[in-house]
């Protein structure tokens, strides 16, 4: 959704939803003739990032606080998620270039010890973790949805858009030496998609390479999630490495069994082809899917237009905000100047500062070296590979096989060594990122493949290393949480991280 939007308490009506529906065209009509027009500010490449935290009580069960934590922040960079265990970090934007990321760190540890700080004094903790491994289904009750009109609003309208309760079915990939765990489970709310805490990469890009970009940040998904999946497990189940994307589909899903079967696109979505121009996103948004939140303003945006001014285009960002892209386009208006910038939703929290910070800049240094190179990567192959893709490095993580054109199959730390790395340094150069910052964090990255140690794959080997010592799941997982939380808090980043204590 529009960030910070809220909506009045009502109920909505077929003419409201006539209303919304003409609505949204109008904005799209109005953005076409601003791309055409060439009306967007583009100054610069900044980047931003957010980060979504879970809160947990000295048990290290979820603390529903979050309320209480950010009153005690009193700080607008801290704002509330869907769950009242979950608050989520906007960390203002910046360039890109220079000693940028070095300062992203420095400034990315003094929010989140300052959040911790906060926390502590209201007897909570937080957690930078893809999936809190201590969540149990009692914590999908709606009582525990953050008491916000948009959040209770989107969950009815997802929910009488289904009909039906929220299914949760997925088969693990297996801990070693052990047989596949499955999860069939059922929820009555939307709370299953707070369970899954991300991290959000924003890239500002003029409208003419937006295209380019985006086709890169989907070809790089699947390699993305491989390399830093840090969600393996949910109600006491080991299951995916990157079991938020699976998760997340589910949770949010409005269609029945039947819709499905005929092929109804689902809201969580990687898309269905290559792109021409960040329009044909907005374009499929408005063609696919019905709002879900059919609440309108006042404005006109294309007498706005021919006044001169930059038009807010509510209706078409509030129904962008209720489509999950991975890769999701956004238009936003800042001081008085519209722009446009790609939202790279794939990865995890966690586990580290350094390791979010170094997650970024592989993204970052790679998509602009695929988006500027002479022959794309995405004219080489199919968008149901790069699909794919995503779907194998979540489920299997270091020990999926990736395509990649040119080469065929390939696992994914191999894939990062051989091709993406080498890129995604030549991208930061070309980005005139200082030496220091490309060679601390790409170093990471590099040395994580080499270790094959993703914040994953250190929680499902913690978690049977305390099993063979005759710990049952649920010791096991409180013990490992109780441990991710010791080292992440210290900052090593977790390719080092000792799986005994």
């Amino acid at each position: 959704m529009v960030m910070g939007m809220d909506l009045a308490a009502r109920s909505f009506n077929t003419l409201d939803r006539g209303r919304y529906r003409r609505k949204v065209q109008r904005c799209l009509d109005t953005l076409a003739r601003m791309l055409t027009d060439g009306s967007f500010s583009f100054p610069r490449k900044n980047i931003g990032l957010e980060v979504e935290l879970n809160l947990v009580d000295h048990e290290l069960r979820p603390s529903m606080t979050n309320t209480a934590v950010l009153e005690a922040l009193d700080d607008p960079s801290f704002t509330t998620e869907l769950g009242q265990h979950n608050i989520e970090l906007n960390v203002p934007p910046r360039p890109l270039a220079g000693d940028s990321a070095l300062q992203l760190e420095d400034d990315l540890r003094a929010y989140l010890g300052t959040a911790a700080s906060k926390a502590r004094d209201t007897g909570s903790a937080l957690a930078m973790i893809g999936i809190l491994p201590t969540l149990k289904h009692e914590h999908f009750d709606q009582k525990w949805l953050t008491n916000k009109t948009r959040y209770s609003t989107l969950n009815d309208q997802i929910f009488a858009a289904r009909g039906e309760r929220t299914v949760l079915a997925m088969e693990g990939a297996p801990l070693p030496g052990q047989q596949p765990e499955r999860l069939r489970s059922y929820a009555e709310s939307i709370l299953p998609e707070a369970a899954c805490t991300s991290v959000q990469l924003h890239l500002q890009v003029a409208p003419e390479e937006f295209a380019a970009h985006w086709n890169a940040a989907q070809c790089l998904a699947g390699l993305q999630i491989a390399l830093a999946s840090n969600s393996p497990f949910l109600l006491g189940k080991a299951l995916w490495h990157e079991t938020r994307i699976p998760l997340f589909l589910q949770a949010t899903d409005t269609r029945p069994e039947e819709l499905k079967n005929q092929g109804v696109r689902p809201r969580v979505w990687f898309g269905e082809r290559w792109i021409t121009s960040i329009f044909d996103l907005f374009e499929e948004n408005v063609r696919y899917f019905p709002g879900l939140l059919p609440e309108t303003d006042a404005e006109d945006p294309i007498e706005a237009l021919d006044a001169g001014q930059a038009p807010k285009l509510t209706e078409l960002r509030m129904h962008n905000g209720t489509i999950w892209r991975w890769n999701r386009p956004v238009y936003d208006v800042v001081d008085g100047l519209p722009h446009l910038r790609i939202e790279n939703r794939v990865l995890p929290a966690g586990p580290t500062v350094v390791d979010t910070v170094a997650n970024a800049a592989f993204f970052y240094g790679a998509q602009r070296a695929l988006a500027e190179a002479e022959r794309p990567v995405w004219s080489q192959m199919s968008f149901q590979a790069a699909e794919e893709n995503l779907y194998a490095g979540a489920r299997r993580g270091f020990d999926a096989q990736l395509y990649w054109p040119g080469i065929g199959w390939i696992p994914p730390d191999e894939l990062a060594l051989r091709v993406l790395l080498p890129l995604a340094h030549e991208g930061l150069r070309r980005s005139d990122v200082s030496d220091e910052a490309r060679e601390r964090y790409l170093g990471i990255v590099e040395r994580r493949c080499l270790a094959r140690r993703t914040g994953a794959t250190w929680q499902r080997d913690y978690v049977l290393r305390a099993q063979e010592r005759g710990l049952d799941r649920e010791a096991a997982l409180s013990l490992m949480l109780g441990r991710y939380l010791e080292l992440s808090e210290a900052g090593e980043p977790v390719h080092t991280w000792p799986v005994t204590d």
